[in-house]
């Protein structure tokens, strides 16, 4: 018989259950102390979708065998649900004070980096081995199949190098062209953009990158999602541009009649403030009432990543949006909450299901190419890097869910390897 300490899975009309007759008191704690152990699948005769060692927070050992059939009960010696709660529900991070200097937390505080699993969608590892449990007890039950996908997102912090700066930083940037970087043409450039970006980006901007982003997209069947910041909360990190301004509607127009996705990407002092995150996504939506977009389904992305849990996660959800994808981590690619698949949001201190989903980021281009915690460039690193982190999207068949700024392809050699990353 189940107890306080199992859970028992059972099948309407069925005979027989699963049972899980160990649960794991960690899982529902908030911090990054948890025992850890692997286990090898394949040894006891289950498919491990990824290979190698299964990843398992929140015990030191695990019986073997970890599953064993009693009678009519297949039971599971480890809280596979439970693993899924802490990480989905982001428990480890509820109440942190081990921040970056953007108050996030970040991956090096994380379990999943201080045991090197974050390169693993383990969540979707430990159900994919249940579904096998789930086949073998009942033979006849068709289990629902995904599809990989990728899905392109850019956050638009900076949409040209000069239209929005005052002179008196065009004259400085000039300065800096002429002498430091003997760049005749950047000197030229300069003031020519500033002058004469009315209505809409000048073709010349280094920053207005956005036809060609769609361009790329659309030889791959893939929609961008643009999101766009509509506040100034912090004058340092905020954006130089009013999302009012003609030059910004009229690419919100482009973008909109190309078929792409609009979003929101709340300023940087929002994260805490759900009246902030109101205002910036009215704002937001009024423009696009204006110009003619029309849409039912919202979403977007936090300024800078930052994110209080679960603070931030009720702020999206007072504000209506359909998504949210700001839970990946700014100092490292990989799967924050263990899954590569979206899912619905959940509030851990009230125990709610929210009306908002989640879609996990897995790969932000500066996390890796040219940010304080890691400047490697395009190198062979990177690239096998990333390609590692889709390929395990793939086989588990999630979302790679991608971060590219508009302002970082400068360079033919950084172009090429986006199309390449983005590429099915």
């Amino acid at each position: 018989m189940p107890t306080a300490d199992s859970l028992r899975l059972q099948l309407a009309g069925a005979e027989g259950a699963i049972l899980f007759d160990t649960l794991c008191e960690g899982f529902t704690q908030a911090h990054s102390d948890q025992p850890f152990t692997r286990w090898d699948a394949e040894y006891e005769g289950w498919a491990s979708v990824l290979g190698g060692l299964l990843p398992a927070p929140g015990v030191a050992n695990l019986p073997l065998p970890l599953i064993e059939p009693r009678g009519t009960v297949q039971v599971i010696h480890y809280d596979i649900l439970g693993l899924t709660y802490w990480m989905l529900a982001r428990v480890e991070e509820i109440g942190r004070t081990d921040l970056d200097n953007h108050e996030r937390f970040p991956a090096v505080s994380s379990h999943a980096y201080k045991h090197s699993y974050l390169d693993r969608p383990i969540v979707d590892e430990w159900l994919h081995l249940l579904g096998q449990v789930i086949q073998r007890q009942w033979p006849g039950v068709e289990l629902k199949r995904h599809q990989f996908s990728i899905k392109v997102s850019h956050d638009v912090d900076r949409p040209s190098l000069y239209a929005f700066k005052p002179w008196s930083t065009i004259v400085r940037m000039m300065v800096g062209h002429i002498i430091k970087r003997r760049d005749l043409k950047a000197f030229y450039t300069a003031p020519f953009i500033k002058l004469f970006t009315q209505n809409e980006l000048n073709g010349m901007d280094p920053y207005n990158t956005f036809d060609w982003l769609m361009d790329v997209s659309e030889e791959n069947n893939l929609k961008s999602a643009f999101y766009f910041i509509c506040g100034k909360t912090n004058q340092e990190y905020d954006a130089e541009y009013d999302v009012n301004h003609p030059v910004i509607r009229s690419l919100i127009r482009r973008i909109n009649q190309r078929g792409h996705e609009i979003g929101l990407h709340p300023s940087y002092a929002t994260y805490l403030d759900p009246d902030l995150i109101q205002q910036e996504a009215s704002k937001l939506r009024q423009v696009c009432l204006q110009e003619g977009v029309n849409r039912n389904y919202w979403g977007g992305r936090m300024h800078y990543l930052r994110w209080s849990h679960p603070e931030t996660l009720k702020a999206w959800e007072k504000i209506e949006m359909s998504y949210d994808s700001t839970l990946g981590y700014a100092d490292s690619p990989g799967y924050r909450c263990g899954t590569c698949h979206e899912f619905p949001a959940f509030e851990p201190l009230k125990q709610t299901m929210l009306n908002l989903r989640i879609r996990p980021l897995i790969f932000m281009e500066n996390s890796l190419i040219n940010n304080e915690h890691s400047r490697l460039g395009v190198t062979q690193e990177v690239q096998d890097k990333i390609s590692a982190l889709k390929e395990s999207c793939r086989k588990v068949d999630g979302s790679f869910v991608t971060l590219w700024h508009n302002c970082n392809f400068l360079s033919n050699n950084f172009r090429t390897f986006y199309k390449s990353m983005i590429a099915d």
